[in-house]
């Protein structure tokens, strides 16, 4: 067993947010996101229509997440009829043979690393945060290209976070929502700064 599952992570959950069942496969995601839906949009607003789009927005970012087992993923849903504003995930990093000693540096070349469907080069900065030493980094890629060569532009906003020298956490923020990309920045600033690691 990793050394970090003797740990406990935490974070503080934003107003607005839908936990997602990313552990457990037994769960049945359809029935969970009619019920997640009906719960974040509460009984003032019994649209089925928009309880049906929710759902279905739901039940589909839950299935994406499970894809990368993350620790938590949220599913970030400040104005239900808008739906999915942001997706936020935190993941745990565990050194290996290959890097055997997880560093600042590491969890930098891990994140800010070009891809071919970047759409500008990753911008990194070193941060201090109470989980521990971290790197910050912005990121937008080119999705879903299609034969006419467009896109659609997704933006991110990480922290590699340096727990020990065995291991460390991401936090991911992702969003396509481009005018938004200042507030879901900050947003994921203040989620950084509440992660903490107890053993």
């Amino acid at each position: 067993m990793p050394e970090f599952a003797a740990s406990t992570v935490c974070m503080k959950v934003p107003e607005g947010v839908v936990s997602l069942p990313v552990r457990g496969a037994e769960t049945d995601l359809h029935a969970w996101a009619v019920e997640a839906a009906a719960r974040h949009v509460g009984p003032d607003d019994p649209d089925p229509k928009l309880l049906g789009a929710l759902a279905a927005e739901l039940r589909a970012a839950a299935a994406d997440s499970r894809e990368r087992a993350p620790i938590t993923a949220l599913s970030y849903v400040p104005e239900p009829r808008l739906g999915e504003l942001a997706r936020i995930e935190l993941s745990a990093l565990v050194a290996d043979d290959t890097y055997p000693t997880m560093s600042v540096e590491l969890l930098q070349r891990y994140l800010a690393a070009p891809t071919p469907v970047s759409y500008r080069p990753p911008e990194a900065e070193p941060r201090s945060l109470p989980a521990g030493p971290a790197v910050r980094v912005r990121h937008a890629y080119v999705q879903d290209v299609g034969r006419d060569g467009l896109g659609t532009v997704m933006e991110t906003c990480a922290y590699g976070i340096r727990a020990d020298e065995t291991w460390g956490l991401v936090l991911l923020t992702s969003w396509q929502a481009l005018a938004h990309t200042d507030a879901l920045c900050e947003l994921t600033d203040e989620l950084a700064r509440t992660v903490r690691v107890t053993a």
